[in-house]
């Protein structure tokens, strides 16, 4: 057998603040000292590992020495623990709000997943005509400078974006947005509503649209620019959201883990 060290290129800080809420939920759901196949910080460093190398379950069963079931459940409660520090969509937008912001940023993202099958009896709600490829849907929620600031549970990847966001995310926004702080979007959330600001599209009669109409379609999608560098860096840093290879309704706890892991590193 070949051995070899390995490194990950996340701060120690960042296991330890992981380990430490694991520790805390261990209390919580009252687990006996010695009775876990791992440690806290062990466990922690295979949701990392996860996270950010998209390792395969065989292979962080095999290199903790403990059974694929056993991997299974310590990862996923890692998840659990991690994606529950996500904050309400509402405290998030009274934030954004106090502080000032002079807009917001939302867009929808497909989260690619092969866990799913077409049995060919009717429409996959879990395939995206427009991504031409089975995934979940998630909306997100950037500041001005596209940093990730709130992630929606999933939708499968059939959905609309403006479907999805009035499940998950209009009516947190309306409040403030009809104190001032208004959000930028893309044509598909044309009919969102009050506060939601989108291009204008242009006339089917073939119309031209009039200069101003053509420098607001140019200030929108500047500005909405900045939530798509967002979403590449979750997923850029975050190479579990490449493909999700566990069940695809796990797609919620996965990108809220990437969002608060990012948010974490960011104040280090």
């Amino acid at each position: 057998m070949l051995s070899y060290r390995a490194t990950l290129d996340v701060s120690r800080a960042l296991a330890q603040r992981i380990a430490h809420l694991l520790s805390i939920h261990r209390v919580v759901v009252g687990t006996r000292r010695g009775r876990r196949a791992l440690g806290c910080f062990a466990q922690a460093v295979m949701l990392l590992r996860f996270m950010r190398q998209r390792a395969a379950i065989a292979d962080l069963a095999a290199d903790n020495n403990i059974s694929l079931s056993t991997a299974y459940r310590c990862l996923h409660e890692a998840l659990d623990v991690v994606a529950n520090q996500v904050p309400e969509l509402v405290d998030v937008v009274q934030r954004a709000f106090k502080a000032g912001y002079e807009h917001l940023l939302l867009d929808g993202t497909l989260i690619p997943t092969d866990r799913v099958h077409d049995s060919g009896l009717g429409s996959d709600r879990w395939y995206s005509g427009k991504h031409k490829r089975h995934g979940g849907n998630v909306q997100v929620i950037c500041d001005p400078d596209g940093r990730p600031m709130w992630v929606s549970p999933v939708e499968p990847g059939a959905t609309h974006d403006l479907t999805a966001a009035r499940r998950h995310v209009l009516p947190a926004l309306y409040p403030t947005a009809a104190r001032g702080l208004p959000v930028l979007a893309d044509k598909g959330y044309i009919g969102a509503g009050a506060g939601v600001r989108v291009p204008v599209r242009r006339p089917r009669e073939g119309q031209g649209l009039d200069r101003s109409t053509r420098g607001w379609n140019s200030y929108v999608n500047a500005e909405r620019a900045f939530v798509e560098h967002g979403i590449a860096y979750l997923k850029v840093r975050w190479r579990a959201l490449a493909r999700v290879t566990l069940c695809p309704w796990r797609i919620s706890a996965i990108v809220a883990t990437a969002l608060v892991l990012s948010n974490w590193e960011n104040r280090y």
